[in-house]
């Protein structure tokens, strides 16, 4: 059995005018709210994009301010590089104050340059000024504990001074961390002083081992004049 509802005979009897007026009416609603959904999610998009472009924009900033600063440091870099360079050459070519004067430069730009100080340290070694050579070589030292040159220019410091006991122990300090050659060359030539053949022999076979140039450097070496006559120490060189 089928019952109608009394609202559905009401209904019925609403005129078909006011039925499209008010379908219309629904219709403007519906479309009103979408409206109203859509601009919402448009600026709130907008809005996201802003943010996203704002912190894009804020971080090339920030890039571009980083990438100059180690364009900066490394341009820096490179000048002190160049510049210890040219104090290396200086010190090998035995100008000294040439050698000093631009490890002071160095220094003066950038105060924890470590191979500065042991150029200029050793440079003053060689011009006789132990004690402020042997600082500057300290210096570097604390700054890079296991930098192998600074060690080997403590023990060739010492060397030049006559301590030979406190050279030899940093030309071991140098072999620790680093297989240099002519730190078991400066061994052989402290032996070598002290007639020390067989230690002499020792040490000087493994720097020839590495480089048979030494032979030609050993045989015109006067620290080797004790055991020169040695046959052991000819063996070696011939």
């Amino acid at each position: 059995m089928f019952f109608r509802s009394n609202d559905d005979g009401l209904y019925r009897k609403v005129p078909m005018k006011f039925k499209v007026i008010i379908f219309c009416i629904l219709v403007c609603v519906v479309i009103g709210i979408s409206y109203r959904e859509a601009l919402n999610n448009r600026r709130s998009n907008s809005i996201i994009e802003n943010i996203h472009k704002e912190n894009s924009n804020n971080n090339s900033v920030i890039k571009e301010k980083e990438d100059g600063n180690i364009s900066k440091k490394s341009q820096a870099q490179k000048v002190e590089d160049e510049k210890y360079n040219e104090s290396y050459k200086a010190f090998g070519e035995k100008k000294y104050d040439n050698a000093i004067a631009l490890a002071d430069e160095i220094i003066k730009e950038d105060s924890n340059f470590y191979k500065a100080y042991n150029i200029k340290g050793i440079a003053l070694c060689y011009k006789s000024n132990f004690d402020e050579g042997m600082k500057n070589i300290d210096k570097a030292l604390q700054l890079k504990p296991d930098f192998g040159y600074a060690r080997f220019n403590k023990a060739l410091a010492y060397e030049l001074q006559g301590n030979y006991d406190a050279a030899l122990t940093w030309y071991d300090k140098n072999l620790e961390v680093e297989n240099y050659i002519w730190s078991y060359y400066g061994k052989a030539s402290i032996y070598g002083r002290r007639g020390d053949v067989q230690n002499t022999v020792k040490y000087l076979k493994i720097a020839v081992n590495m480089s048979p140039d030494v032979k030609n450097i050993a045989a015109k070496e006067e620290d080797f004049n004790p055991v020169k006559d040695s046959k052991e120490f000819q063996d070696i060189i011939k």
